[in-house]
């Protein structure tokens, strides 16, 4: 086990110092009050927050898809929150963000030894779960998807939040 880890360690800080590899966004620590700065920020403008984390199976599949919706709808904003439990490692979040085509959203992890109460702060009744997509409209709606997002469905709000602003 030790092994193991070392060699991820070790993996992740080789990934982390390769020459002429771009430089992804800053990893914002997600701590108590983060939640309401997000909606702060974002108030007014469509806003698709995604919950995910290195560990998470469907998370590898579903981020490189969010990248691509992230490119073809620059009038959304993307909000990745990587929540995950143990381990929650800073370079294998921005290796897997920047793979994925992630690297230039609002990047955030869940730096908070007391998770519960940021999944709390959140949503009460999220258990922690993940993936877990929250689209947040123009006017402040928000529709929870739980589990892997359809991209179909992404398409679909998004068109309808172009409609509103029109």
């Amino acid at each position: 086990m030790k092994r193991l880890l070392l060699a991820v360690i070790f993996l992740i800080a080789c990934l982390s110092a390769a020459p002429g590899a771009e430089t992804p966004s800053e990893l914002k620590p997600f701590v108590r009050g983060s939640w309401q700065e997000i909606l702060r920020s974002h108030a007014g403008r469509p806003t698709l927050v995604h919950f995910w984390g290195v560990t998470c199976g469907p998370c590898k599949v579903e981020l490189p898809l969010l990248g691509q919706f992230m490119k073809a709808h620059s009038e959304v904003d993307v909000v990745m929150i990587s929540a995950d439990l143990v381990p929650n490692l800073a370079g294998a979040t921005r290796a897997m963000l920047q793979k994925s085509g992630l690297a230039s959203a609002e990047n955030w992890i869940f730096s908070d030894g007391f998770v519960e109460r940021l999944r709390f702060e959140i949503d009460p009744a999220w258990q922690g779960d993940i993936p877990r997509t929250l689209l947040i409209g123009r006017d402040g709606a928000v529709t929870t998807i739980e589990g892997s997002a359809e991209i179909p469905d992404l398409e679909k709000w998004s068109a309808q939040q172009k409609a509103a602003m029109r």
